[in-house]
């Protein structure tokens, strides 16, 4: 089975339950590949930095910690996004934008010193969270493959 066409996971990726990686034909693609933490102690270290910062946040001014949370939940956004790319993992679809806007509310948000949603920018984080694994679920059950994949439109 090729990657482009296997809905296996990949046995590395993720502990085993990413998709497989598109084809790496691109620099842009192969600096990706070697930058983004996909599995072991990369990914863990990672995850564990972000949720650090979310933990440390409170403990600072209002406007440091909205731009600590903001930091995270980039980071949060950037690891998907580029996941996504690399591997159309459903569940990045949801997370990406959704960790994006957050991080772009948090980082206005830090600029007025004050929170717009009354302090819940980390359990909108972790809803957000639920909601891509309750999309990248329905994905599954749908197309049997947590991959997204796009097809060409038939003629």
């Amino acid at each position: 089975m090729s990657t482009e066409t296997s809905s296996c996971c990949s046995p590395r990726a993720l502990f085993g339950w990413s998709p497989p990686a598109s084809v790496a034909d691109t620099p842009a693609k192969r600096i990706a590949d070697r930058v983004l933490p996909s599995t072991g102690y990369g990914l863990i270290a990672f995850f564990a930095a972000v949720i650090a910062a979310l933990l440390i946040a409170p403990f600072f001014p209002r406007h440091i910690e909205l731009a600590v949370e903001g930091l995270a939940f980039a980071a949060a956004a950037w690891w998907c996004g580029v996941n996504f790319w690399r591997s159309r993992h459903a569940h990045c679809v949801v997370t990406t934008v959704g960790w994006s806007a957050l991080a772009l509310l948090t980082f206005f948000e830090a600029v007025q010193g004050r929170s717009l949603i009354l302090g819940d920018e980390q359990p909108a984080f972790l809803v957000l969270l639920g909601v891509a694994v309750v999309f990248e679920a329905f994905w599954v059950r749908a197309f049997g493959t947590n991959a997204v994949r796009l097809r060409p439109l038939a003629r």
